[in-house]
């Protein structure tokens, strides 16, 4: 796992290093106060990131709650964070890296080689005597990074439609089956798709399950070219990460649910993968 996932002791060895960049992604549905959260105790060092500013586009109906953001705007933010050209950047949230993987890939799709996210997050880092810094931490000095997008595979609604491998719906079973929707304006799935809940990647103590672990439940899906997506882009890169933790490459469906499901053109489909589908009218 070490080209996509960093432990605790391997975190204490590195930032020894002085080129590593360590970003903060404090992120939840419903939870905005991710600012707060890295005020009153974060791995020192590290840089705050806000998802919703900096590692999405603004939302719409049209792309999505989390639209991939423009290139140049995301290079600018990654060289305030002070990434420069060659570094390597540990991400991590409190959420089993269900935030800080939407930094990995997003940051891997722009071309940065080296990033991997710290296993069990903050929660673990704590829980091996790591130390907590309060308060602001001091402006990095400016990055130079130059970014180049399109480094990992990305897929539209039209591909997602047609999709002839293994697409995976990142989701809450219950939303997948169109028991319940909070946020988006449609219940139910993606016809073809196939659940399989991130959270079911993370072990009671919020770390990635072993590899033989994650090999057995991604067999189980099915052969072929793997797509995943969620409600908006987000905790479908965790899945993302798990795959290649495993050596499976798999496509980002970056509108997900909430592009799908605002589209009128778009099928439904509720229940269990033998479920009923909504066409809706031409």
């Amino acid at each position: 796992m070490s080209a996509v996932l960093i432990s605790t002791n391997e975190l204490r060895e590195v930032l020894a290093d002085k080129r590593v960049r360590l970003l903060d992604v404090r992120w939840a549905l419903g939870d905005p106060d991710g600012p707060q959260h890295y005020l009153e105790g974060h791995i020192p060092g590290a840089v705050f990131v806000d998802l919703e500013t900096e590692l999405a586009a603004p939302p719409s109906p049209a792309r999505g709650r989390h639209p991939l953001p423009d290139p140049t705007q995301l290079e600018k933010c990654a060289r305030s964070w002070g990434v420069r050209n060659g570094d390597p950047v540990i991400v991590y949230d409190a959420t089993g890296g269900m935030a800080a993987a939407r930094a990995w890939w997003l940051l891997r799709w722009a071309g940065i080689a080296d990033v991997r996210i710290l296993d069990g997050g903050l929660p673990a880092w704590i829980g091996a005597g790591g130390d907590i810094a309060t308060g602001a931490e001091p402006d990095p000095e400016l990055g130079d990074v130059e970014l180049n997008p399109g480094q990992m595979p990305v897929i539209d609604a039209d591909a997602a439609a047609k999709w002839s491998g293994v697409l995976l719906d990142a989701r809450a079973g219950e939303r997948y089956r169109g028991e319940v929707e909070p946020v988006d304006p449609q219940a139910g799935h993606i016809p073809g798709a196939i659940s399989a809940p991130t959270a079911d990647n993370l072990d009671a103590n919020g770390r990635f399950h072993a590899l033989d672990a994650l090999r057995d439940r991604f067999a189980a899906f099915g052969s072929g070219p793997v797509a995943v997506y969620c409600g908006s882009g987000v905790t479908a890169a965790h899945q993302v990460a798990a795959l290649a933790a495993v050596g499976i490459e798999a496509a980002l469906y970056p509108g997900s649910w909430s592009q799908w499901s605002n589209d009128p053109k778009r099928p439904v489909a509720t229940g269990p993968e033998s479920g009923s589908i909504r066409v809706p009218a031409r």
